[in-house]
């Protein structure tokens, strides 16, 4: 059976709509912001909020979808983002919208946990690398169609909240079509703690960390990078679309690669390839065959590394692994930036891919080491 049934094939139409609202606000919120005079700290703690609320997002999605079932959870997590959002048009106040976009950050986590816990539900060990991949396109090219839509439709707050709305009211349409199951009661003694404890799925989860270190940086950082480097707004937007292709072009030759090759030796190529386009970006050599290289490798080692983890618990365990997974992967992708930024501030901007280089070298001599003590051939890892 193909592992692109109806209900996959629903569940990531929904994604697509909701992550393309999703990237709109992401890229507006700060800039609605700045207009309405407020300052830099304060545009930067609503966006801290944000992310703070995709960490408490992460941790009651388990309870939220084994009390609720994934779809009314992804119904009441679309029904609080538009909520969210809805508020966003009452008043530009700084307290408020720092809590506005709470509530928005708690709701996408959730989202992404059960879209991410569906599909492994849904699949085999030998399809979840193929799902994740299918998962991680449909993300990106919502991302990339979202700021594709801010030139074409009016981006000023009241003229696009109704665009917004309708996006994140379509997105909840799939899943009235396609029913997931609702998970067996899961063992109270199950925690991210305990997936974090757990030997054989470690370097999955390090791999997570690693991959919001990389892709965290990229996203934060990267444009500033640019900026300094002498490259004009415009050209800045279609370096990062760059990347993002490549990390688009990449997920399903990784995926599958993995299916004949392994996740070990996939995760060492990826990381591998991450050192050398980072080093020689540092070099001064041509930008775009790096940065390309770049984004297809760092935006590719995510589902893998995800997929890997997986694999090592029981179907009972998966939602609480999942979370553990994104847990790691927001760590990550909030101290990765923030060690980076300063470094960059206090030294040189090549920082950034000095630190990438460093995160990803850390974890290609984890992973050396690890396959040399594993009997079973990689193609099995």
């Amino acid at each position: 059976m193909s592992a692109f049934n109806r209900p996959v094939l629903l569940l990531l139409a929904g994604l697509l709509l909701f992550t393309t609202s999703m990237a709109v606000l992401n890229t507006l919120v700060p800039l609605w912001l700045i207009h309405e005079s407020l300052t830099t700290w304060q545009v930067g703690i609503v966006g801290s909020a944000y992310f703070g609320g995709n960490l408490l997002g992460t941790l009651i999605a388990g309870l939220c979808i084994s009390t609720l079932g994934f779809n009314r959870t992804y119904y009441y997590s679309c029904a609080l983002f538009i909520v969210a959002t809805l508020l966003l048009g009452f008043s530009v106040d700084f307290v408020s919208w720092s809590l506005w976009r709470l509530l928005a950050g708690i709701a996408c986590a959730v989202i992404w946990v059960v879209v991410e816990s569906a599909l492994l539900r849904n699949g085999t060990i030998n399809t979840r690398g193929l799902l994740l991949a299918a998962y991680m396109v449909i993300y990106y090219a919502g991302t990339l169609i979202g700021q594709l839509l801010l030139g074409i439709i009016p981006t000023n707050l009241i003229e696009i909240l109704p665009w917004v709305i309708s996006l994140l009211l379509l997105a909840i349409l799939p899943l009235l079509f396609a029913r997931f199951p609702k998970p067996e009661s899961v063992d109270k003694k199950l925690s991210v703690w305990s997936m974090w404890k757990r030997r054989d799925a470690r370097l999955g989860i390090i791999g997570c960390i690693i991959s919001g270190v990389v892709i965290g940086s990229l996203y934060g950082l990267l444009p500033i990078y640019l900026s300094h480097a002498g490259y004009r707004d415009a050209d800045v937007g279609y370096w990062i679309a760059l990347m993002v292709g490549a990390g688009i072009v990449g997920q399903l030759p990784a995926g599958k690669l993995v299916e004949r090759y392994g996740r070990v030796f996939v995760l060492r190529i990826q990381v591998f390839a991450i050192i050398v386009s980072s080093m020689v970006i540092i070099s001064g050599y041509p930008l775009a065959p790096a940065l390309f290289i770049l984004g297809f490798s760092g935006f590719t080692l995510y589902p893998v590394a995800m997929a890997w983890a997986c694999e090592k618990v029981d179907t009972s365990e998966l939602i609480t692994m999942n979370q553990t997974l994104l847990l790691s992967y927001t760590v990550g992708s909030l101290a990765g930036p923030a060690l980076t930024a300063t470094l960059m501030q206090h030294y040189s901007d090549r920082l950034l891919f000095v630190v990438i280089a460093v995160a990803a070298a850390i974890f290609l001599i984890m992973l050396l080491n690890r396959a040399q003590h594993h009997r079973n051939p990689l193609a099995m890892q």
